[in-house]
């Protein structure tokens, strides 16, 4: 219904009105008029299949090609050829998922931390981007754990925790941080990561700080326990 709703839109019907007509139509066309399709001639149909091509595809994508992302290139070329050999759904589908793909790779490496140690020998990880299943192996290459010192404060003020995954690679974190008799603490977490993590308490023992001066997330474990009892 894809290439019939594009084709609808271009010769006009705007409205819900013709949307409505044309499924009825093509429905009705479907269960009672069949024997009147077959009397149409193949290279007729091969015909109007051509235009609806001509109408659907996008060929200003050809004036752009050499300044879009070459991600963005091949997936237009693998939803092109895919239709061409199975059908839109099957190509509109694979090329979601190439797409997924390539975000995630892509914000898997942008993740970064920023390091420095305050004036009583706490070190602070400045978190910048989003941690999530695919940019946990990066996070993790970030911390010096048995060079640091006891206190250690990660800052998530330019960072979002978007998974279970990323809760993991911070407990796990945390468990190293102890082995070596060490503290980490959180600072900065908008609320919905607070949220995040204390769905997962249970899984993961870390000390959220309060701040009041950042609004967004000011709010520990401790409060929430206090505020269900």
């Amino acid at each position: 219904m894809i290439g019939q709703s594009i084709i609808n839109v271009k010769s006009g019907g705007r409205g819900r009105l013709s949307g409505v007509v044309a499924a009825v139509a093509l429905l009705a066309f479907i269960l009672f008029g069949s024997e009147y399709i077959e009397m149409i001639p193949i290279a007729a149909l091969v015909g109007v299949m051509f235009m609806v091509v001509i109408g659907t595809f996008a060929w200003s994508t050809f004036k752009i090609v050499n300044k879009v992302p070459k991600s963005d290139v091949i997936v237009i070329v693998l939803v092109t050829a895919l239709t061409v050999i199975f059908d839109l759904a099957i190509a509109v589908f694979a090329g979601v998922i190439v797409s997924a793909l390539v975000f995630a790779w892509e914000n898997a490496l942008r993740i970064r931390a920023r390091k420095s140690v305050d004036e009583h020998g706490i070190k602070h990880y400045e978190i910048y981007g989003p941690l999530f299943f695919g940019s946990i192996s990066l996070f993790n290459s970030k911390f010096e754990v048995k060079e640091d010192p006891n206190e250690v404060i990660i800052d998530f003020k330019e960072s979002r925790i978007m998974d279970q995954s990323a809760i993991e690679a911070i407990n796990k974190l945390a468990e190293k941080y102890q082995k070596e008799g060490k503290n980490i603490h959180l600072r900065h977490l908008s609320k919905d990561c607070i949220r995040m993590i204390k769905k997962a308490e249970s899984i993961c023992d870390v000390n959220v700080l309060e701040d009041p001066d950042y609004f967004v997330a000011i709010d520990n474990f401790n409060k929430y326990k206090a505020a269900e009892a």
